[in-house]
């Protein structure tokens, strides 16, 4: 009896440290949402946060015409896409960012997809199984994510909205999440 309250003692407290490691350090907010502070400027440009801020934060997940666009700040350069990944719809907001063959890329957490910051290729290691001795090589799936246009003005960062005149494979995850009311990161 004392084993099986042990070992249920053992889980519960393995439970309560992958909660806290998945929600992270309350200091760095990492996927951190803006709210009232979206506004569409005269000129159709969306106001999303101020330099600084997302400078300070890295990254910053906010409302676009009402689909979820990440906006991270790496290297001196400000990107953005859809925070969704077009394979399942992970929370890109929550992957690292990795330089591959000089690409900065963000690494979606569910399931170590890689996609470039800067043009939204999917990128995969692939042989050529007809070489001697093939060795894996990076190689692009084409564009998979949507991304967005950022413009920078008067220490103010903003997007453009996206233009659905032509779609990728990013957009069915964000019309599932549009208007999902908290910018919610749940499976």
């Amino acid at each position: 009896m004392l084993d099986l309250i042990i070992l249920s003692l053992h889980f519960f407290i393995c439970f309560l440290i992958s909660v806290a490691i998945w929600r992270g350090p309350k200091d760095v907010d990492l996927c951190s949402s803006s709210t009232g502070t979206v506004e569409t400027e005269p000129d159709g440009l969306i106001l999303i946060g101020k330099e600084d801020d997302i400078k300070r934060s890295q990254r910053l997940t906010a409302k676009v015409n009402g689909r979820e666009v990440v906006v991270f700040y790496h290297e001196g350069r400000f990107h953005a896409m859809d925070s969704r990944c077009y394979h399942e719809g992970g929370p890109l907001c929550l992957g690292e960012i990795e330089d591959i063959n000089g690409q900065a890329c963000i690494v979606c957490p569910w399931h170590k997809y890689k996609i470039t910051l800067e043009t939204g290729e999917g990128l995969y290691e692939g042989i050529n199984p007809l070489e001697p001795s093939p060795t894996p090589q990076w190689q692009s799936k084409g564009v998979k994510q949507r991304i967005h246009k950022v413009t920078i003005d008067n220490g103010n960062v903003y997007v453009s909205p996206p233009d659905l005149s032509v779609s990728f494979d990013s957009d069915y995850f964000a019309d599932k999440y549009k208007n999902s009311g908290d910018l919610a990161m749940e499976k």
